[in-house]
Parts: C-alpha cells; sequence; structure tokens
C-alpha cells in the first residue's frame, strides 16, 4: 500500500515578509507575473514593487479578474508566455492563488503562493478548484506538483477582515475530522496514496491547534493585532489545513460544501469556502454513527463561539424543503462523490436527514 505526503518547497510565515519577496524569489528566477486584484495593488502594491525593484527584478502585473474559472488561467498563461516570465506569484485570496497555479503548471514556470489573507488551504497545496463565470462550483484538478514557494505575511493577514480568519477555521477544522473518516477506509488521499504518519499527526495538530487558540485568536484578529496565538491559527489554516488535507483524505463535509456552491442562496450572500465546509462538518457529523455525543458537540460549539455558520438560517436557506435538499444529496450520493470516503453506505436519504438534523443541532446548541 503506497502512502503518500506531499507539501510546498518552501514555506515562510511571518510579519512584513512581503518586504522581503525579491529576496525570497530571487532563486527562482528573473522575471514573476505578478496577479493580484487592485484592491491588493492599493494595500501591498508599494511594498512588493519596492521589494522587487531592489533586488534587480522586472515583474508584469495582471489584474486578477475576480473568479477562478478555466478562462482567467488561460489568460493568464498566455501573458505570461508573451512575457517571458519565469515565476507566477499570485497574490490575495484562494481564487487567485488556484489560477496562479494553474497558469505556472501550464506555462511551465516556477510557482509562487502570497495568501493576503488566512480563509483556505489553497496556498499550499497542488489543486485548483475551478468555477464558472456565474459562481458555480465545476470541480478541482491536482498538479503534479506543490507551490515551489508559500509567503503568508501575517502583518498583512491580520489586517484582513475578519470573516476570511473565521473563515479558514472553518476549512481547517474539517481537516481532521475528514481524514479520520476516510481513514477508516483507506480511501485514498489527493497525492495518490493513504496517508502516511506526518499527514495524520499534522491533521490531528491542526485540529487541536484551532481548538486551543481559535477564540483568542479571533478576538486578536478583530483588535488588528498580531499575537501568538494569531500566528499559530494562521500556520493551522494555511499549512497544517493545507498539507493535511492533502496528504490525509476528504469527505462529506467538502463533498457537500462544494455543492453548496451552486445554490442561488448561498451565492447571494457571498458565502465563502470554509463557510460552507463548517456546515458540511455538521453534517458529517450528524452522518457517522460511530461519532460521540460530546465530541460532536464540543465542534459545534467552537464553530458557534468562532461565528461559523452552523444553520441553514445562516447559509440563507432558511425556507429550503426537503425537496431542494434532495437535489443537492443527489450530487453528493452520486458515483465517485467523496462522500463514499465512509465506512458505510451512503444514500440521498440519509444525506438529507443528517442536513436537517445538523440544522436543528446548530440551533439547539446557540
Amino acid at each position: 500500500m503506497k502512502r503518500t505526503l506531499i507539501c510546498p518547497r518552501k514555506y515562510v510565515q511571518g510579519p512584513n515578509l512581503l518586504a522581503q519577496l525579491g529576496e525570497l524569489l530571487a532563486p527562482l528566477g528573473k522575471k514573476p507575473l505578478l496577479l493580484w486584484d487592485g484592491c491588493l495593488k492599493e494595500i501591498v502594491g508599494p511594498t512588493v514593487r519596492a521589494s522587487l525593484q531592489k533586488n534587480g527584478m522586472e515583474f508584469v502585473e495582471v489584474d486578477f479578474q475576480g473568479e477562478a474559472t478555466l478562462a482567467e488561467r488561460k489568460r493568464v498563461g498566455e501573458i505570461a508566455v508573451q512575457n517571458q516570465c519565469d515565476i507566477s506569484v499570485a497574490i490575495g485570496g484562494g481564487k487567485a492563488l488556484d489560477v496562479g497555479k494553474g497558469a505556472a503548471v501550464d506555462t511551465g514556470i516556477k510557482m509562487v503562493t502570497c495568501p493576503t489573507i488566512a480563509s483556505n488551504d489553497s496556498p499550499t497545496s497542488a489543486a485548483s478548484v475551478w468555477y464558472d463565470e456565474n459562481h458555480n462550483f465545476l470541480g478541482f484538478e491536482c498538479w503534479p506538483f506543490n507551490p515551489d514557494l508559500v509567503v503568508v505575511d501575517s502583518k498583512v493577514i491580520v489586517n484582513a477582515p475578519v470573516r476570511a480568519f473565521v473563515a479558514g477555521m472553518g476549512d481547517a477544522l474539517a481537516t481532521w475530522v475528514e481524514t479520520e473518516a476516510a481513514m477508516e477506509t483507506r480511501s485514498k488521499n489527493l497525492s495518490g496514496g493513504v496517508p502516511t504518519l506526518a499527514a495524520v499527526h499534522l491533521g490531528q495538530l491542526c485540529f487541536d491547534t484551532l481548538l486551543e487558540y481559535g477564540v483568542d485568536a479571533k478576538r486578536d484578529v478583530e483588535n488588528k493585532v498580531l499575537t501568538p496565538a494569531v500566528e499559530k491559527v494562521i500556520e493551522a489554516n494555511t499549512l497544517l489545513s493545507g498539507l493535511g488535507f492533502e496528504s490525509g483524505g476528504l469527505a462529506t463535509a467538502h463533498a457537500l460544501a462544494n455543492e453548496l456552491s451552486n445554490i442561488p442562496e448561498c451565492q447571494k450572500i457571498g458565502l465563502m469556502h470554509g463557510e460552507k465546509v463548517a456546515f458540511g462538518i455538521i453534517t458529517q457529523l450528524c452522518l457517522d454513527d460511530g461519532i460521540e455525543v460530546d465530541y460532536r458537540n464540543e465542534i459545534v460549539d467552537f464553530m458557534i463561539k468562532v461565528g461559523l455558520p452552523v444553520t441553514f438560517e445562516e447559509l440563507n436557506l432558511k425556507r429550503i424543503t426537503r425537496d431542494q435538499l434532495v437535489k443537492i444529496a443527489e450530487v453528493c450520493a452520486g458515483e465517485g462523490s467523496l462522500c463514499h470516503n465512509h465506512p458505510f453506505e451512503i444514500t440521498v436519504d440519509s444525506i438529507v436527514d443528517a442536513m436537517i438534523s445538523a440544522d436543528a443541532l446548530g440551533r439547539t446548541r446557540k
């Protein structure tokens, strides 16, 4: 049985690291393509440009169009080729990073991610999630390698929206919950094998770190102060979650989250990936007959404390009907779904019942 662990070549986290970006990029190439949006160019642009210029780098700036589509990936890759860039540097949230990674693979150049929010585990992963122009989930794609460099400027992240930081905890919290489930069936992870001991322990460390430091870290981010608790949760949201999910395993939490991406009511309020995953976690816990009640309630109570959605109402689905839930469950119970990484039979009815139970549990614990 093949055991696998994949990870980026280098991960660097700390305050004011974007001021050192040129120095960090120097071993990888000479002409980076910078993919970012207009807002970020205003916030971190002067710092990044000064660092690259200090290190004698010519660079090309590309405005991210806002969605991780295949068309955007192609556009960015074409610009990289036209300008003979040798490094793809994606700066921003998970969608910009996913496009930057795809463009790097397409053009055969180095791959660098610089997350400015700790909202998901995209920065370290060898995968990209794709959507269409209407923000509907299409699927995910796994790359042959992880980023060459991940630069996490914790000073930038602590000044980003608190909601994004909390959403990252939702995504990261699923890492151990899903790995633990997938391990029971020896399901293959995204790197093509079963988890190594390292992957398993990274997933569990991610979970333990969130429960110990998550509430304090959220309070500190609300006050825009960078503390040890914040640094630990940034690492959990980004590195521990990234390595853990990719080399550990996935299950119902992410399968359901992906389908919630296509629900108009969820799109209307702009739910973040980790917020959808959070409800997926509770659904998974209500689906699994091997979960202890105290353990399940501890997780739900933590979500409530940090402000993750635990009810239909918080997903803008207060009036959702069973027939509507069936449509979601039909995809989740379909052939090839991550939901089948459990050691028990998955049916449409069992997923629908688990979602209804999750909503009731969330309302009760609140």
